[in-house]
């Protein structure tokens, strides 16, 4: 019997009309996404997820109302299993990124992403594989060398703690841990660290259950908290 593959359902949020147009044209265009609905500001996002039920929200950061950070965490924080989502933005400030990723987004692109990326970001949400694009790594790290003088104060403390839980974990998971950190897909994390796309994902698990944690997401924001001198 041939197996017949289901669509990846996304809701589109974003207050400009011509970018959720232009999304929409182009998530039409791959087979495998169905655009279900739309959104123009965050206050609208709950509804529209129960009215549409999508497994990705695509989610702008700035809008009038309420903004894509506040939608975000209620949406995460709201009980039974909600949508991933996958920020999407033209803001790349690490504070802003970091804000996001801990409110629960799924991943963080720019607008600039080339289609083909975003694409395959919207595939990798869904199948509960996060991403970062390459500069929002970058800004990850370069928080972690240029924070400011509050941040300062506490980050000693942070690290310490995040080193302390990261200790738990055996070296490989470790690395697995960074190299996700860095934005790696599976496949990526796998040809860094010569290993087979199923020994990754088993150190992916593993590292969770052992941390106690949701998601990818949430392991590259522990991580990224042990970096940094010290």
């Amino acid at each position: 019997m041939e197996t017949v593959n289901t669509p990846v359902r996304v809701l589109l949020v974003d207050d400009d009309p011509l970018v959720r147009s232009g999304l929409g044209i182009m998530l039409a265009g791959d087979g495998d996404i169905e655009v279900v609905g739309e959104a123009g500001d965050g206050a609208e996002v709950a509804a529209a997820v129960a009215e549409h039920r999508p497994d990705v929200v695509l989610m702008d950061v700035r809008m009038p109302g309420t903004d894509g950070i506040a939608a975000t965490e209620a949406l995460r924080g709201g009980g039974g299993v909600p949508p991933q989502v996958l920020v999407l933005t033209t803001f790349d400030a690490d504070a802003t990124v970091v804000r996001a990723l801990r409110a629960g987004a799924a991943g963080y692109l720019l607008k600039h992403t080339p289609p083909e990326r975003i694409v395959e970001a919207v595939r990798r949400a869904a199948a509960g594989e996060p991403v970062l694009s390459p500069s929002v790594a970058r800004a990850l790290m370069d928080r972690v060398a240029g924070a400011d003088p509050v941040e300062r104060t506490e980050a000693p403390s942070r690290r310490e703690r995040a080193r302390e839980r990261l200790a738990l974990l055996t070296g490989r998971e470790r690395e697995v841990a960074e190299a996700v950190t860095d934005g790696l897909s599976n496949a990526e994390v796998a040809e860094r660290l010569y290993m087979s796309m199923g020994t990754v994902k088993a150190h992916v698990s593993s590292a969770l259950a052992k941390l106690d944690l949701s998601g990818r997401v949430q392991l590259a924001l522990l991580t990224h908290d042990a970096r940094g001198p010290g």
